[in-house]
């Protein structure tokens, strides 16, 4: 959770090696105005870390049964206690010392050299975690009484990542500002810079509940404080109205007259020249693969090390895990080095204990060009009682040096995840033109109207 600088309009080049897209070089948007800058700083990652467990009063290492917190009950706040509070309150920054640090360094690179994004997000979800604790202010809190909340994420709205641009053995820099409040929840922005420029960027909703987990928690009213920040707050509120649409979850939207024709055509070109047959329904053109034959799936024991402060499995870890999965995946179906650009929806259904077991599936679901769209399913196995529970779905988007097959639905059920997976490629191409340039990508005619 820190956040350093303001996320505007710089621009930074990135390739699409989809000849479409790519032919574009676009950037990140740096502003071109004043960037937002508190001047915080928060140290490194491990910082922040021992910051959060100091701030919320929590033992070092591991305990089966936690020491228990209902006695902060009582210190936690009415709506009506908490001032208001502006960007630069909760704006902060923290380092992740790759140049010097070797050790750390290990961890974050694939064998190639490559900075792995999984871990970048990992540590932005925890920074977002700490933005929200700068952002809470209780003026009646006893000194040295612990912050009587508890913060979980339930949602990252989406994520940009430019992979190729980063470098394994430069100083990374995280910072972040709370951009919406309602209620109890909190919309943090965060950032990812290298060598000053803008690599990564995150947005993520995060609940506020009382000391024991129990139920929600009020949160400072987050009142822009200059022009720069109304501009940040006017963007969120818009995303904040996006999310509270009926219609804004893009899996459980109805086929539109335009998919139900692209799945008719669908159809027709799997079907076979002589048409489908009582032994054989459907028919695989050149160069395409069936979706069926394109998931991949593994089981996983968290220990508590992966833990967060609430004793249930931190989701920057499941996140992290699901990149690796559907990276695996893409690359294995494209048989070439693929790169994660966006990630979108990741919702967090429910937390998922120490003591469990984790089922994760990635499905290949959606392709164009030189791009792979990917829908990751996380699952809980409870260790006691063994029952399995639906935690995470996370939807993903890579893109490759070179076209990779087409991924051909054979069943309705397939054809509605192919129309998810279309849904969500759009909304990066669209998020792409928003976020990383000034100029929109040309319309691409597979991905926006036949896709054939």
């Amino acid at each position: 959770m820190n956040l350093s600088q303001h996320f505007g309009r710089r621009v930074i080049a990135v390739r699409h090696p989809c000849h479409q897209l790519g032919a574009l070089r676009h950037c990140f948007m740096e502003s071109g105005r004043e960037q937002l800058d508190s001047g915080h700083r928060s140290g490194t990652m491990a910082d922040v870390a021992k910051k959060i467990r100091e701030h919320v009063g929590v033992e070092g290492g591991y305990h089966i049964i936690p020491k228990s917190r209902d006695g902060l009950l009582k210190f936690q706040p009415k709506q009506d206690e908490l001032p208001n509070r502006s960007m630069l309150d909760s704006h902060t920054t923290a380092q992740m010392l790759l140049e010097t640090d070797a050790l750390l360094r290990q961890r974050f690179v694939y064998g190639r050299g490559l900075l792995r994004m999984g871990r970048i997000i990992e540590e932005l979800d925890l920074l977002a975690v700490w933005i929200c604790h700068l952002h809470i202010h209780l003026p009646n809190l006893p000194e040295g009484v612990p912050l009587p909340y508890t913060f979980i994420t339930m949602l990252v709205d989406h994520a940009h990542f430019l992979q190729d641009k980063f470098i394994a053995d430069a100083d990374v820099s995280l910072s972040g500002h709370v951009s919406y409040t309602d209620n109890n929840f909190m919309e943090v922005t965060a950032y990812v810079r290298q060598n000053g420029m803008m690599l990564a960027k995150g947005i993520f909703v995060i609940e506020a509940r009382d000391a024991i987990n129990n139920g929600p928690a009020p949160v400072n009213p987050l009142v822009p404080a200059n022009k720069l920040e109304e501009s940040l707050h006017q963007e969120a509120q818009k995303r904040h109205q996006e999310r509270a649409k009926a219609l804004y979850r893009l899996e459980s939207q109805q086929p539109t007259k335009e998919e139900q024709q692209l799945m008719y055509e669908l159809f027709t070109r799997t079907k076979g020249d002589d048409g489908p047959s009582p032994s054989d329904m459907t028919t695989l053109p050149p160069n395409s693969r069936w979706m069926s034959t394109w998931r991949r799936r593994t089981l996983m024991h968290p220990f508590p090390e992966n833990r967060n402060e609430s004793n249930t499995i931190f989701g920057g870890f499941i996140i992290r895990k699901a990149i690796e999965i559907s990276y695996m995946t893409a690359s294995l179906y494209s048989n070439q080095r693929c790169m994660i650009r966006f990630i979108a929806d990741v919702t967090f259904a429910h937390s998922i204990p120490v003591h469990s077991y984790i089922k994760l599936k990635a499905y290949v679901v959606f392709t164009h060009e030189n791009y792979i769209q990917l829908l990751t399913v996380v699952n809980a196995i409870d260790g006691n009682s063994f029952t399995e529970l639906k935690c995470n779905v996370l939807h993903l988007t890579y893109s490759c040096s070179k076209a990779v097959p087409e991924i051909l639905p054979r069943s309705y059920h397939e054809a509605l995840w192919y129309l998810t997976g279309r849904r969500y490629f759009n909304r990066f191409r669209e998020s792409v033109s928003h976020d990383m340039g000034n100029r929109s990508p040309p319309e691409t005619d597979g991905a926006k109207k036949d896709n054939k």
